[in-house]
């Protein structure tokens, strides 16, 4: 089986992990950020050192392309660029709202068979980024923005359990009231928990170009900047989080 180093950076968490065998054999995780440009690069470069001296070859990269945080995606994915042009090892980039569903499938027994998922990630106001899947992790929605109302997944809710997780779901707690939701608290998207996707991408071959892939921003934003005669804005294909 491969070994693949994990970086995970879209949200005020920053983590890192090394994969082998079907496990995490190292993780390092920062959760007092957001500190991403000073503890991303000191956890891989840390967990490339314990690969080494174990004389575990690297396979693969793998990062969390979002959506969440413009600055921690930027850095992360920029990390994981690095060392794949460094090491000449390909990238795997993995969706976050999936990966955030990967402890909820392994460790959390009490989700039926029919239930839906509904990772959410935390945006300003009321907004969250989310999406909905299948126990199988096949979408039923796909990622979207979602300005939550009591109504924004009842067609989803009336079908049967929905569970809501992720750092932005306590938010939309009081405001979701459908007797089928369920809400499951300290669910983050971890380095650690990205191995299972990770290793069935690279078995299938699933890579994706280093030189031209980005960060999945998933929403424009605006940034006004000086400008003669007034004020001129700058379009990026990025999302507006609470973090920047």
């Amino acid at each position: 089986m491969a070994c693949i180093l994990h970086i995970e950076t879209s949200t005020k968490v920053c983590s890192v992990a090394v994969s082998q065998d079907g496990a995490c054999i190292y993780e390092q995780a920062d959760m007092d950020g957001p500190n991403h440009a000073v503890k991303c690069g000191v956890f891989v470069d840390e967990a490339l050192s314990f690969a080494e001296s174990h004389a575990i070859p690297l396979d693969a990269v793998a990062v969390s392309e979002g959506p969440g945080s413009y600055t921690g995606l930027r850095i992360g994915y920029s990390m994981a660029k690095g060392v794949c042009y460094g090491r000449n090892v390909p990238l795997i980039a993995l969706p976050t709202l999936e990966v955030l569903c990967v402890p909820v499938l392994l460790f959390h027994e009490e989700v039926e068979d029919d239930a839906l998922l509904v990772p959410m990630l935390d945006a300003r106001r009321m907004e969250v980024y989310s999406a909905v899947y299948n126990r199988s992790l096949k979408p039923e929605r796909g990622v979207q923005a979602d300005v939550v109302t009591a109504d924004t997944y009842k067609e989803y809710l009336d079908r049967g359990p929905v569970y809501f997780f992720g750092d932005g779901s306590a938010k939309v707690q009081s405001v979701i009231q459908h007797p089928n939701a369920r809400f499951i608290p300290d669910i983050h998207p971890l380095a650690k928990r990205m191995f299972p996707l990770a290793e069935q991408r690279f078995l299938r071959g699933e890579f994706t170009d280093v030189a031209y892939s980005e960060p999945f921003y998933l929403k424009e934003w605006t940034s006004p900047v000086p400008a003669q005669g007034g004020v001129a804005f700058l379009n990026r294909k990025t999302q507006d989080s609470t973090i920047k």
